[in-house]
């Protein structure tokens, strides 16, 4: 079964730089710790990715998997999905939605499913999922606030 998890950060950058960042997969190795290896599958015709294979390892969570995207017409919002179960996932669902803040800042609200095809109890699951988002958001925020790194 999966459970649902959500967390936020501000990002001082507006909400076009921090999606540049996330759209632009193939760059995500360099900033994203667990990333070895991400590639582009297929794209849309307007050069978005729809779908993306990723090779991670973060210790004890090493995995091969192929998500599928979809965007709001402004970028506000950036969704996927597990395209077929992996070896260590059953699915996964997640979002990352953007709003732009007074200031040029943007709160990133990132949302995140998972079943995962290997047991784990639920005290150490939810444990795992909240390192891999509040690890995810602050490696994207490093990222899009390191200069001349977002384009």
């Amino acid at each position: 079964m999966a459970d649902t998890s959500t967390q936020s950060i501000v990002i001082d950058a507006p909400p076009e730089q921090v999606a540049a960042v996330i759209c632009d997969f193939a760059r995500y190795p360099e900033w994203s710790e667990a990333m070895r290896r991400v590639e582009v599958v297929e794209e849309y015709e307007d050069g978005y990715a729809r779908k993306v294979r990723f090779v991670i390892d973060a210790g004890v969570l090493a995995d091969e998997y192929v998500l599928a995207y979809a965007y709001a017409e402004d970028l506000s919002r950036i969704e996927w999905h597990l395209v077929a179960p992996s070896k260590m996932q059953r699915s996964q669902r997640g979002s990352y939605d953007l709003v732009g803040e007074p200031g040029g800042t943007t709160t990133v609200t990132y949302t995140l499913e998972v079943e995962l095809s290997v047991g784990m109890l639920g005290m150490f699951r939810r444990k795992a999922e909240k390192m891999i988002m509040d690890t995810a958001l602050k490696q994207l925020k490093r990222r899009v606030e390191a200069p001349g790194a977002a384009q």
